[in-house]
């Protein structure tokens, strides 16, 4: 199902593309221009191409850094200085960020990428392509994944610029928070009734409809951080329209990991819009860059997932968050590799042999140079043993081995480089359900004779074998949420809504809120004079 790429990223289009980098304002020139293209219905269908390859570019990098690091979920500290990065890493995790940081610069840049190539696309489409459906849904599909973009944006900075006329490219003030909330909503519901209805191959890594009702649903639950009024309700609505659709069920227990694997695509059930990535695509520079197995494979592991190249698992996750994994019958245990590691047979240890220093940098007996071997041992806590100041763990084999891994996307031992076949999810259909109950235990009514306990267990009983919940509380929907969405780039926005995002984990204690939304980056303010930085900044 990896040709789907081929539809959603044609590299024809990509030859003349120039893309703007950290200002929505600055031009973005192409050769695609109406005089000469798009001229057909094949070459229309082109002209979406590059809103897509723009999205996917960043999508498993700048996006899942932003959300995840910044929380209790992962880390990235350094080894040996290797991963210090300028220190981009471990500030996420002290809160302690700047305007410089490249992380939270690389994710301005990335949205406003999408929403430029948007605006272009969407004013080419409009000059050339006759009046009639097709139109319709070519272009309620392009303003889906700009206000999937706004709504990343918006949610990650706060204030932003709101523009969306393509060949305007004067300087743009923030729009508040409350007007691109306003915005993206009525984006998203004006494109419900021109969407694609069908699921599957037809519609897969483009939004259809539920892909916007779905969108609402998560603009609605977040209503009260970005606006102050409550949208609860309204949450239920949208949950209830992608749920009354019937083309979606939860995942078996069986079936959950596989969700993630490498050859997954638009046969999973909970698939309501998905990333898809193909290795085979980076000749053409447009796949993206999908590497999870080379953050989270431990390079003692090469040989026990088949890779073609060695990882380095720079990060793991904190005991704090993996303590939400406390059900030995859970499934979503086994996306962790915790403890004593054996290869896949479960039977034979993975061993590595090294020195007495090799293994522990602080090994003082004067056999230091001596062979030693071990079993590999990924233990739980981080400990910055060579430099507290750097948050440097040391390069030795003790240091590689801090840190429970995630191997949720499942390491890909059939490319030929470090990116993966695994299509990445954005929105799944138990994320309506758990919306939907949390929308009810915050104050909203029970619709379809659907409980927040009953739509808790549809998920959970899917999950485990342990006894279905009763008296389901916000904290235990709470860590259902940490549990089922891990490493899927959803815990800040969960963090903050829950009002744990000022808490302490790991090493962390700040507990400042304004940095619930990131700085403008210095490079977009120097491009753009018209923005200001956000406040606290």
């Amino acid at each position: 199902m990896k040709k789907i790429l081929k539809y959603l990223g044609l590299p024809v289009l990509l030859a003349g593309m120039v893309w703007s980098c950290d200002d929505l304002e600055v031009p973005i020139t192409t050769q695609l221009t109406p005089e000469v293209f798009p001229q057909n219905s094949t070459q229309y269908i082109q002209t979406t191409g590059p809103v897509y390859t723009a999205f996917r570019g960043e999508f498993s990098f700048a996006w899942w850094w932003s959300q995840s690091l910044s929380t209790d979920e992962a880390i990235l500290p350094a080894r040996g200085g290797n991963w210090f990065d300028n220190r981009n890493y471990i500030a996420m995790h002290y809160h302690d960020w700047n305007a410089d940081n490249g992380i939270i610069g690389s994710l301005w840049d990335w949205s406003s990428k999408v929403i430029g190539t948007s605006n272009q696309a969407i004013s080419i489409l409009r000059q050339t392509m006759p009046e009639g459906a097709d139109k319709k849904t070519l272009i309620s599909e392009l303003k889906t994944m700009r206000a999937i973009s706004y709504f990343m944006l918006m949610d990650s900075y706060g204030d932003v610029p709101l523009d969306t006329l393509y060949g305007d490219f004067t300087s743009k003030a923030k729009t508040p928070r409350k007007e691109v909330f306003n915005f993206i909503e009525k984006e998203l519901k004006s494109a419900v009734p021109n969407l694609n209805p069908a699921t599957g191959v037809t519609t897969y890594g483009r939004p259809n409809k539920q892909t916007a009702n779905a969108m609402l649903a998560k603009l609605y639950l977040n209503a009260e951080v970005y606006t102050g009024t409550a949208r609860y309700t309204d949450c239920i609505a949208a949950c209830d329209e992608v749920i009354n659709s019937g083309l979606y069920s939860v995942e078996p227990r069986a079936t959950y990991l596989q969700m993630f694997y490498p050859n997954n695509g638009p046969q999973m059930k909970e698939f309501i819009f998905a990333v898809p990535y193909d290795p085979a695509a980076v000749t053409v520079g447009y796949n993206g860059q999908m590497y999870h197995a080379r953050y989270d494979v431990p390079r003692s592991e090469r040989a026990k997932f088949g890779l073609p190249f060695t990882p380095s698992a720079p990060r793991s996750t904190l005991p704090e968050f993996y303590a939400y994994f406390n059900d030995a019958n859970d499934i979503r245990n086994k996306q962790w590799l915790t403890g004593l590691q054996y290869m896949n047979d479960g039977v034979t240890p993975v061993m590595v042999t090294t020195t007495k220093k090799g293994y522990d940098q602080f090994y003082t007996g004067s056999d230091g140079g001596a062979a030693y071997t071990y079993q590999v041992n990924l233990t739980p806590d981080i400990i910055p043993r060579q430099s507290e100041a750097l948050f440097d763990l040391g390069n030795d084999e003790i240091a590689w081995n801090m840190g429970y891994r995630n191997i949720k996307f499942y390491p890909d031992a059939t490319s030929t480089n470090r990116n993966q076949n695994n299509d990445v999810p954005f929105l799944r259909y138990s994320d309506i359900l758990l919306m939907k109950a949390e929308s009810i235990l915050r104050g909203g009514a029970v619709t379809l004779g659907q409980s927040a306990d009953a739509l808790v267990n549809m998920v959970r009983s899917n999950r485990t074998t342990s006894a279905i919940l009763s008296g389901v509380t916000l904290e235990e929907l709470y860590k259902e949420r940490s549990r089922e969405f891990t490493w899927e780039a959803w815990h800040r926005n969960d963090m903050i809504r829950f009002g744990k995002y000022e808490g302490s984990w790991g090493y962390k204690t700040n507990s400042d809120t304004y940095r619930r939304v990131f700085p403008i980056p210095t490079n977009a303010m120097v491009l753009n004079p018209a923005l200001i930085q956000n406040d606290g900044y």
